[in-house]
């Protein structure tokens, strides 16, 4: 099957791919000069990478920290902008390291050019971290 091209298809096209743990084919979704932000990360955590070779540096290392099992609630809304959709989910599983329970919603802002990922704002619940996962996600502060 093609990668689809339309941002809604896309995006979850790229949540399975998170599931299946295939990082690599994930970050393939990206354009070259891809940016993806995160407007809450804590201090000492990245709040914008820049082109496909830093999101990949990211999340190369993602399944050995949260083990994702479902994505149970997404909804993805369409904006004025064909290219761009805003996503409400969430995602559960668990955080490796302590094997606790990880569920976390996210509100993303992403922008699809010729079927590739050229923005993306992930608005994320740095709380979460506070509550027992900080030591899971030590490998991700960068």
């Amino acid at each position: 099957m093609a990668t689809p091209v339309q941002p809604a298809e896309l995006y979850r096209h790229g949540l399975r791919l998170l599931l299946d743990k295939d990082i690599a084919a994930w970050v393939d979704l990206w354009d070259d000069e891809g940016v993806f932000e995160f407007p809450f990360a804590p201090d000492g955590w990245p709040r914008r990478l820049e082109g496909k070779a830093a999101v990949r540096d990211y999340m190369r290392d993602y399944p050995d920290h949260i083990d994702l099992h479902d994505f149970p609630d997404v909804q993805i809304h369409q904006t004025d902008a064909p290219e761009t959709i805003v996503v409400e989910m969430r995602g559960v599983g668990l955080l490796v390291r302590s094997n606790a329970p990880f569920d976390m919603s996210y509100i993303a802002v992403v922008s699809v050019t010729n079927g590739r990922i050229t923005h993306y704002r992930d608005y994320w619940n740095p709380l979460a971290l506070t509550q027992g996962g900080a030591a899971d996600f030590a490998g991700k502060k960068r």
